[in-house]
């Protein structure tokens, strides 16, 4: 790929996902979307991402479902992902789903950047 590394934010709110990519955008990282697990994974086979944020709870296919399917299709190493849940087991959830870090809602606009610089970088 050439430019901005992608980065895939996978969430069903809307507000949510577009200050997500504005920020990250903002931060010079090419940003994709997906509402739920079933159109990341058509995102995914378009494109590999260099990061994914993960939100946990989406219709139609949830972030359990999605990082299982993920990690089947394309193997543990391919692509960090970051779980971003409001759940009060943040960490617990993340380690469910073999992610390499979380991220609690809310979250300050910084971190965002900073996050995905340490994974990215």
């Amino acid at each position: 790929m050439t430019g901005a590394e992608s980065v895939l934010v996978v969430d069903d709110d809307e507000d949510l996902i577009t200050l997500e990519a504005q920020i990250l955008e903002s931060g010079g990282y090419q940003v994709r979307t997906a509402r739920d697990g079933r159109e990341a994974l058509d995102r995914v086979a378009e494109e590999m991402p260099r990061l994914i944020f993960l939100d946990m709870r989406m219709p139609r296919m949830d972030g359990t479902e999605f990082a299982r399917e993920f990690r089947t299709r394309y193997g543990p190493a391919c692509c960090p992902i970051v779980v971003v849940t409001a759940d009060e087991n943040a960490l617990v959830r993340a380690r469910q789903v073999g992610a390499q870090a979380c991220f609690p809602k809310p979250f300050d606009l910084d971190e965002l950047l900073e996050i995905t610089a340490r994974f990215v970088s």
